[in-house]
């Protein structure tokens, strides 16, 4: 059976892992960008960055002073007999790690600016469910900062502007944002749907580990030359010139109206933080 004292501590430790321990992709990412970097000030920030996460992973301490808000994904089995539970329980997880980590207290009420301190409030923690085949699950925690989300942005395109329209809105919008979402960053770009679908399409294809292929061949392409085509923007590491402007673009689709072009942008600062865990129908945490 599973144990709601074990599940909530596991929770926690893997909220905490999340904004201590730089996933390995990303920071292989930033170390091949570092090898690649002409630049000499961009090379001295891409050290500067690296030299970060040496440091937060020795003192255990946050990668960055914003945590982030505690966002989860999570994908369930039809048969995962867990769910209920998992969701009632995450409130008392994300209180632990705010006190035990710990977590800048990140969630402010929309009106009076009131902080309840411990990172939940109306509507909060940020959980999206998916019902798949199967009889596990898994959670992935995904602290989001507010710079970068500062960044993320919404087109509706007509249909005619299409993948042509998305590309000129991304670099225009990634060139103008400069510094400010702390490049080099990761970008996820959701597409069609509509409106709220694709931003959660977009922060979805975030999950994805940096560089990753796109499974469909004709998006696996369409995100390299649009990285490419970033990277060529200059404006280079924190804004300050070089050749690395973002690590990856990934893209997530889904059918849209045939008058509309919904486009959801989510941006990802350097520090692209997340972790998971998995939940076997037996009550194991892995």
């Amino acid at each position: 059976m599973l144990d709601e004292t074990t599940l909530i501590e596991r929770l926690a430790r893997a909220m905490r892992d999340a904004v201590i321990e730089l996933p390995r992709d990303v920071t292989d990412s930033i170390r091949s960008a570092r090898e690649r970097e002409t630049g000499e000030v961009a090379r001295g920030q891409l050290d500067a960055i690296l030299r970060n996460i040496e440091l937060a992973s020795g003192k255990k301490v946050p990668l960055c002073q914003d945590t982030g808000v505690q966002t989860f994904f999570i994908r369930a089995g039809y048969d995962f007999p867990h769910l209920s539970l998992l969701h009632r329980i995450l409130p008392e997880a994300i209180r632990q790690a705010t006190a035990t980590v710990p977590l800048r207290p990140n969630t402010v009420d929309p009106f009076t600016g009131k902080n309840p301190g411990n990172n939940l409030g109306h509507n909060m923690p940020a959980v999206t469910i998916d019902l798949v085949e199967g009889e596990d699950a898994e959670v992935y925690i995904f602290p989001k900062g507010g710079g970068s989300e500062n960044m993320s942005a919404l087109w509706m395109l007509t249909p005619a502007e299409g993948i042509k329209g998305m590309k000129r809105r991304v670099l225009t919008h990634i060139r103008e944002a400069g510094g400010k979402p702390c490049p080099p960053v990761v970008l996820g770009i959701g597409i069609g749907g509509g409106a709220d679908m694709a931003l959660k399409l977009g922060k979805k294809a975030l999950l994805r580990p940096v560089g990753s292929a796109n499974p469909d061949p004709l998006l696996d392409e369409m995100e390299r030359e649009l990285l490419a085509d970033i990277n060529r923007l200059g404006v280079g590491p924190m804004g300050l010139g070089g050749d690395t402007t973002a690590l990856a673009v990934h893209i997530g689709h889904t059918a849209r109206h045939p008058a509309t072009f919904p486009v959801g942008l989510v941006v990802q600062c350097w520090c692209d933080r997340r972790a998971s865990i998995r939940i076997t129908k037996n009550g194991e945490v892995l």
